[in-house]
């Protein structure tokens, strides 16, 4: 199964850890492979999203930064 969703995260990141749960759960509901990404070892990535962590990305591009909504999720995944 390919990964459809990706959340951009550093570590000590509340709203990281709110965006992994959330998508964690949309995507076991609907079947949906998903991976999360520490950027914190990554200048280019931190300088490019750095501000906007967590960022999500369904099917490459991006889709949310800073907080998930789970019906924009299911809505984009579906």
């Amino acid at each position: 199964m390919s990964v459809r969703v990706e959340v951009l995260t550093k570590p000590g990141c509340h709203l990281c850890e709110d965006a992994v749960a959330i998508v964690a759960s949309v995507c076991a509901e609907l079947g949906v492979a998903w991976s999360e990404r520490d950027i914190s070892g990554d200048p280019d990535a931190m300088h490019t999203y750095g501000e906007q962590i967590p960022v999500t990305f369904v099917d490459g591009r991006q889709h949310d930064f800073w907080r998930v909504d789970p019906a924009r999720l299911r809505k984009a995944l579906g």
